[in-house]
């Protein structure tokens, strides 16, 4: 039947309303897959939902939904869900017939006021927790509800989705690759599948059936609604369903499914087995909705609700079918809060029974004891990135440290956060911008090229490949090793080339047996040589790599899949160093550090390092550093660090005694500046600098009388806190002072003028201030101005402002301050 003769005007919508439900009010279409639906707008109150059904739907279905509805309102005391309004008669549904001769059916529900989950930006993991939470929420109001129709067979339910198989050649090639993997998988897994727990489920909660709060701060889902997919099936499916839809659109797709999975599992514990089901239903649903999609092109193509979500499911499809099944399962485990990597108590209880030494992985090497080589982000004696990839600077440093401590091997690095990663296989864009693996997932050891390296235990090769590439491995083996009740394995990496080309996978290992010799740098990663040892409960799909860094986000699921290699060494050495926790440091400020030295930021952080335009934190996090206004040539720049160094080590006093080094500064300088600007005076901070130039004012003109902007910062010394109103004029200040004089904001954008052409109307503001003072009988000392108002918002000035009000500020006998601290170069 064609879609758009089923359509039932705004008018005719209307007049059903009053007829059956004696209500007046102005209605507008919304979308639906199958129901017409329109909000209703009233004089009093939130309105309403109205949902008008296709010709001969099922009348028992539509009861389904109501009874549905009831229940929940019943069940559900703490849960925001849409509420059955009887008609005239009482009855919770009404008839009409339409224009065409078609029974048709009437609800009437109460709307739920908020925004639509698809309307909201930015979506964050709070939000998304909010959702797990009002998901769970309602599977556990629906427990005991039962329908007839709640056991139709139903295409939206995951439980029958391998009815996708039928309708593969409506897609290219590639999709279908796609599309078959996930269709295998779920087809293999239909035995322990069909045992779930089942329920009736809202089976539904897609992006335009969650309403969230109005509020822009913290936002929560307030309510799931439309029922109309409602259906018994396994209950994990009604979370797949949420996660499906409210993962798209991010770039790491299961980072953000685990807030909702943490917040459902909070209201509605899950089971274990439900868990391992997880990431292929969440695949399935996608699967459901680009082939639904693809028929309703076909079947409907004038509906446009058909096609919403077609696009971002796609690109959702392809993500996750690089995410892997396992790695996944274990995610969803951790947040949980169970044990994440099922084998992980084990292998722990294991190692504890079993001991080896290092002799044993470097027969040639007489010494079993470790000295723990500092590789962190925070770490002196790394020194800079340059140091680092520095080979030869390296090496030396590492040989020298060896002679210090002939007796043990350089070695550590388990869990160590690392910023040497530097290459682009290191990082990508998450869902809150770019990040880096750093976390270090195994032990190194720094031994020279052709150190001997054997295997500590029975294994098969499972990965035998030159793993070539910047910062790679190079050479590499992988051995799989059994016990009674699990598997592991074990990682080599950094080995020479020549030395595994004998290894083929499948091969069998003796424990002792030589399984290569350590590589040099031009064939392993351009690394300085040394073995890099890591322990693994699963390959989570890897055949020919596996990482050996993570991000610092996923620590928590890495740290159980990959457990410390220390665990069957035992070295003392080698055991990890607890960190001074961030609020052990914070309670020590509290207690002996003055308030003025206050901390930014709701959860603060610790920076360790900078590099660049960013700081880094203690975890090798980024931040991009748009607060500090000192380091104009980046962060820790090698050249200026040397400099530093090789001045500190010859000579560090003042200006009182003759130098070549501060003339020639000043020669650098005054080839950038202008004829007019020929006098320097070097001092050692913002607030001194407008400090002096409040002296040259008092000097030259005899005033003490300043004109500064609102919200403008000029230093935190006595004199600079009187000229700044972002200071006197916040929280604890006491207005302006007697000699300062303040202007409005210079923001064209939401200041007192706005639009083009604010210059000459700000500048008269400043012109206002001027004749201030003169009513005093007092004389102007200066203006005081940033170029680009820093902590008023980075207002930039309206054109012609400054020299407009350079002019008055002039010809008044005043001077005029730019203080560049903040935006100067």
């Amino acid at each position: 039947m064609n879609f758009n003769t089923l359509k039932i005007t705004l008018q005719q919508t209307e007049s059903l309303l009053r007829e059956h439900f004696n209500v007046s009010g102005k209605a507008s279409p919304l979308p639906g897959y199958i129901d017409f639906n329109f909000r209703i707008q009233v004089d009093d109150g939130e309105g309403y939902l109205l949902k008008i059904s296709r010709p001969d739907e099922d009348v028992e279905y539509l009861d389904f939904q109501q009874k549905l509805l009831q229940y929940v309102e019943k069940k559900g005391r703490e849960l925001i869900s849409p509420r059955v309004v009887l008609d005239r008669k009482g009855n919770s549904m009404a008839w009409f017939t339409d224009d065409g001769g078609n029974r048709r059916m009437l609800r009437l529900l109460t709307w739920v006021s908020g925004r639509l989950w698809s309307d909201v930006n930015p979506q964050l993991d709070e939000l998304r927790f909010s959702l797990g939470e009002q998901c769970g929420k309602l599977t556990h109001a629906l427990q005991g509800f039962d329908h007839p129709q709640a056991h139709r067979k139903f295409e939206w339910d995951i439980a029958v989705s391998l009815w996708t198989t039928a309708h593969l050649d409506l897609f290219d090639e590639q999709e279908q690759r796609i599309l078959r993997s996930f269709q295998r998988d779920f087809e293999k897994t239909q035995n322990p599948y069909n045992k779930l727990r089942k329920a009736v489920v809202h089976n539904d909660a897609n992006d335009n059936n969650l309403i969230v709060s109005e509020v822009l701060i913290q936002p929560t889902v307030k309510a799931a609604i439309d029922y109309g997919d409602a259906v018994h099936t396994q209950i994990i499916n009604d979370l797949a369903i949420a996660c499906a839809y409210a993962i798209m659109g991010h770039n790491a797709p299961l980072e953000a499914a685990l807030p909702i999975v943490k917040g459902y599992h909070a209201m509605f514990p899950l089971e274990e087995r439900e868990l391992e089901h997880l990431y292929i239903a969440i695949a399935m649903r996608l699967v459901i909705s680009v082939t639904k999609s693809a028929i309703g092109k076909r079947e409907e193509p004038d509906n446009p609700y058909l096609l919403v979500s077609e696009k971002p499911a796609w690109e959702l499809l392809e993500k996750w079918y690089f995410v892997d099944a396992d790695f996944a399962y274990y995610s969803f485990r951790q947040v949980c809060g169970l044990v994440t990597h099922p084998h992980e108590t084990e292998f722990k209880n294991w190692s504890g029974q079993n001991e080896f030494r290092l002799t044993e992985l470097f027969p040639v090497i007489d010494r079993n004891e470790a000295y723990l080589l500092d590789l962190s982000v925070s770490s002196k004696w790394l020194g800079q990135q340059a140091d680092f990839d520095d080979l030869e600077l390296f090496q030396f440093k590492i040989d020298r440290l060896q002679r210090n401590h002939p007796e043990k091997i350089m070695a550590g690095g388990y869990l160590e956060p690392r910023t040497v990663y530097t290459t682009s296989e290191y990082g990508r864009i998450g869902n809150n911008g770019t990040e880096n693996r750093t976390i270090h997932l195994g032990l190194d050891f720094w031994l020279p090229a052709g150190t001997t390296v054997n295997a500590l235990l029975d294994g098969e090769v499972v990965t035998s490949v030159n793993d070539a590439g910047d910062k790679e491995y190079g050479g590499l083996i992988i051995l799989k090793h059994k016990t009674d009740s699990f598997e592991f394995y074990t990682l080599y990496g950094h080995l020479s080339v020549a030395s595994i080309q004998n290894k083929n996978v499948g091969q069998s290992i003796t424990k002792g047996e030589n399984i290569g010799y350590l590589g040099h740098p031009e064939e392993n990663g351009n690394w300085a040589p040394h073995l890099h040892f890591q322990v693994m409960l699963s390959m989570l799909g890897y055949t020919i790599d596996f990482p050996g860094v993570c991000y610092f986000n996923q620590i928590e699921v890495w740290k159980s899949v990959c457990p410390d290699p220390n665990l069957l060494f035992k070295s003392e050495a080698l055991r990890a160093h607890k960190a001074t926790l961030n609020d052990q440091l914070i309670d020590y400020r509290k207690k002996h550090l003055g308030k003025s030295l206050s901390l930014h930021y709701e959860v603060p952080i610790k920076m360790v390092r900078g590099a660049g335009q960013y700081l880094i934190d203690q975890y090798g996090r980024k931040y991009l550093d748009t607060v500090n206004n000192v380091a104009h040539v980046g962060h820790e720049h090698p050249a200026v660090v040397q400099a530093g160094q090789e001045q500190m080590a010859l000579l560090n006093t003042n200006s009182r005694y003759l130098h070549d080094n501060i003339n020639a500064l000043a020669e650098e300088l005054l080839e950038t500046l202008p004829p007019e600007l020929s006098v320097l005076h070097f001092v050692n901070s913002g607030s001194e600098a407008n400090e002096l130039a409040i002296r040259m004012v008092k000097a030259v003109t005899g005033e003490r009388e300043i004109i500064a902007s609102e919200v403008g910062y000029h230093g935190n010394t006595n004199m600079c806190v009187d000229i700044s109103s972002y200071k006197f004029d916040g929280k604890g200040g006491q207005g302006a002072p007697e000699h300062t004089y303040i202007f409005p904001l210079p923001d064209a954008f939401r200041g007192k003028y706005q639009g083009e052409n604010t210059g000459d109307l700000y500048a008269a503001e400043v012109q206002l201030q001027i004749d201030a003072i003169h009513k005093k009988g007092r004389g102007v000392g200066a203006l005081i101005v940033e170029p680009i108002i820093s902590c008023g918002g980075q207002i930039e000035l309206p054109e012609g402002f400054l020299a407009k009000a350079y002019e008055y500020v002039r010809r008044a006998g005043g001077l005029c301050i730019s203080d560049e601290v903040q935006v100067g170069c």
